[in-house]
């Protein structure tokens, strides 16, 4: 029987292998629940945030017989299931093996893969097909159950948006090619791209023998020397080495239309303003998908059905981004050439009306947050309360709201981080692993709303 514990409990399922780190890995999965004060929690994972229509359905159907309803998206693109009762026994898992959601009890932990969420869609690659063999391969590998819950493959379409996530094992295409980055290392390999999911696998395998002494969950984890060795014997079996740093800034698809290659400047923020600008859209422009945002990243079940029923009318398939976005690919059609027009224009109306994020001037693009209180007994305030009292203009940054030190969730890349203290909130610039110096400032609602604005300027 599934159960919440303290923290987290296997489940009797969940069979071979172990986390390298005393202790264990307490990582919720479906199979393994983690105790929140508003409940159990279940973690879905959906490599590559991909979904169809059904899929989506059965997780309304989980969260709404054991769970408070709501959908809650993660920063890898998964899906995490709040409030279950801590008696659901194993009701969640069969109807989610039932969906094909959980295809190895051993694996769910470690099915942590990113993809481009635009891949295929905006000019960039496809990657779908190193997504279905990738996770086919892990959940077919003995040794890949050992990984940790917080293990992460990162698949880039060459738009070097997850590239920038700091996934421990990333595959990068580059022309017919691809490239294979360990870690943050800044020297990749090039192999061919028919090769790159199998070797992800066995760079994977090669860092849990690695981690086998020093108790690693994640490859940053590794001391300096050994994570050395492990790149170095993953070159040795890879290919010709090349120097590309990982990107420092990981941004996501922008809310609104998505343009196919030739037609217009893809609506994305990763397009360089510079670019956008010099671009001449034609009169019209092919939309391939549309794009939205969600609110601190909760969605309610009539807005999860909106978006599973605009699925099943265009493309019949959801894209959960890692920043708590989600795609909707199409076709939708020729537009206007900004795309707001026709059905993509009546898709995105119908979505802003149910409270999602359409569109780039949202005073809610860029905000994140942790549950925060009540939801967890170690959060000080309720953030997502504060973050809602605190939202503006749009900012150049993206803030994220924490209500503790964990900062649980947090983006990657350059934001602001805002931390509840015991004596008020704490500001501060993150550029990667930089930080600039922090700024204090009192439990004043006025006050903290305009040192947030500030920052994020």
């Amino acid at each position: 029987m599934l159960a919440a514990m303290p923290d987290s409990a296997p489940s009797p399922l969940s069979v071979g292998g172990t986390s390298p780190r005393d202790g264990g890995d307490a990582c919720p999965g479906t199979l393994r629940l983690h105790r929140a004060d508003d409940g159990a929690l279940a973690r879905v994972r959906v490599p590559g945030g991909v979904l169809s229509p059904d899929r989506a359905d059965a997780l309304l159907t989980v969260a709404g017989r054991f769970g408070d309803g709501e959908l809650h998206l993660t920063s890898r693109g998964n899906v995490q299931l709040r409030g279950l009762d801590a008696e659901c026994g194993g009701g969640p898992a069969e109807l989610l093996g039932a969906a094909g959601l959980l295809p190895s009890a051993a694996h769910e932990r470690a099915r942590n893969i990113v993809a481009s969420p635009l891949a295929g869609l905006d000019g960039s690659p496809s990657v779908g097909g190193w997504l279905s063999e990738l996770d086919g391969l892990v959940c077919g590998s003995p040794a890949a159950a050992a990984l940790s819950g917080r293990f992460l493959f990162a698949l880039d379409s060459g738009r070097g948006d997850v590239d920038a996530l700091g996934a421990d094992v990333t595959l990068i295409v580059e022309d017919d090619d691809c490239l294979l980055r360990v870690g943050a290392a800044d020297e990749v390999f090039r192999l061919p791209s028919a090769d790159g999911p199998r070797a992800a696998l066995l760079a994977a395998e090669a860092f849990l023998r690695a981690a086998r002494d020093s108790g690693a969950w994640r490859v940053k984890d590794l001391p300096e020397d050994v994570r050395a060795a492990l790149v170095r014997t993953v070159g040795a079996t890879a290919g010709p080495t090349a120097h590309r740093p990982r990107p420092r800034t990981a941004r996501g698809p922008a809310p609104g239309p998505v343009t196919a290659p030739g037609t217009s400047t893809p609506t994305t923020a990763t397009t360089p303003p510079a670019a956008a600008a010099a671009a001449a859209p034609p009169a019209t422009a092919t939309v391939t998908a549309i794009s939205v945002g969600v609110p601190l990243g909760r969605l309610a079940p009539a807005q999860w059905r909106l978006l599973t029923e605009t699925a099943r009318r265009y493309g019949n398939e959801l894209r959960l981004t890692p920043w708590r976005g989600i795609i909707v690919p199409g076709p939708f059609g020729e537009s206007g050439s900004s795309g707001r027009s026709g059905p993509a224009a009546e898709a995105l109306d119908t979505l802003a009306a149910a409270g999602l994020i359409t569109g780039p001037d949202s005073p809610w693009t860029g905000v994140g947050a942790c549950i925060g209180h009540p939801g967890c007994a170690k959060s000080l305030s309720d953030v997502r309360a504060e973050a809602g009292a605190a939202v503006g203009p749009v900012g150049r940054l993206p803030v994220y709201w924490s209500g503790c030190e964990r900062r649980c969730g947090h983006p990657h890349g350059e934001w602001i981080d805002v931390v509840v203290t015991p004596d008020g909130h704490r500001i501060s610039h993150v550029r990667g692993e930089h930080r600039a110096p922090r700024a204090a400032v009192r439990n004043d609602p006025a006050a903290l709303a305009a040192a947030v604005a500030a920052a994020r300027a």
